[in-house]
């Protein structure tokens, strides 16, 4: 079944323009390399957060939907427990042969400063689009088992997107 819901891409899309705006920028996406995440997850946060005019137009499968959300909140506890408390040492040291300077600088300070709560906005969408697939797959299989009851790491999604 293709779920092509409304609220669902409404929130995909805001997801993707977070993402690309606050988190995957170019003064912070150097800093991922220290996330201990899958080159798989890598591509479904990207078939999510660049990729979702395609999947718009087709839809998603509820067991799609879920890979992605997974992928997602696994982000956020990464980049949370090993990239928030190290990132403006990171940068400093990353950028040590070319220091930016004037709005450069400013804009990238700017990102490192509001990393947490950007972290914390995304988490919030994520926990949206949680919430709403689910509110689908119980109303898509009245009658049989919702497939997330079938989705291995989906119990874990609260610890993953509450900050602690």
């Amino acid at each position: 079944m293709q779920i092509k819901d409304g609220e669902v891409m409404s929130i995909i899309d805001s997801i993707g323009a977070h993402y690309r705006t606050n988190i995957g920028n170019r003064y912070i996406r150097g800093a991922f390399r220290v996330l201990a995440i899958e080159q798989s997850s890598w591509n479904i946060i990207e078939s999510v957060t660049e990729k979702s005019e395609y999947y718009s137009l087709q839809g998603y499968h509820f067991d799609e939907l879920y890979e992605r959300i997974l992928a997602l909140a696994e982000f956020v506890y990464q980049a949370r427990r090993e990239l928030q408390p190290q990132l403006r040492m990171m940068l400093s040291s990353y950028a040590s042969g070319s220091v930016p300077t004037g709005n450069e600088r400013i804009l990238r300070d700017m990102a490192v400063n509001n990393f947490g709560s950007n972290l914390g906005i995304l988490a919030d969408l994520v926990n949206k689009l949680y919430t709403r697939t689910v509110e689908l797959d119980i109303e898509a299989h009245k009658h049989g088992s919702p497939v997330y009851k079938s989705v291995k790491g989906l119990s874990e999604i609260g610890q993953y997107l509450v900050q602690k």
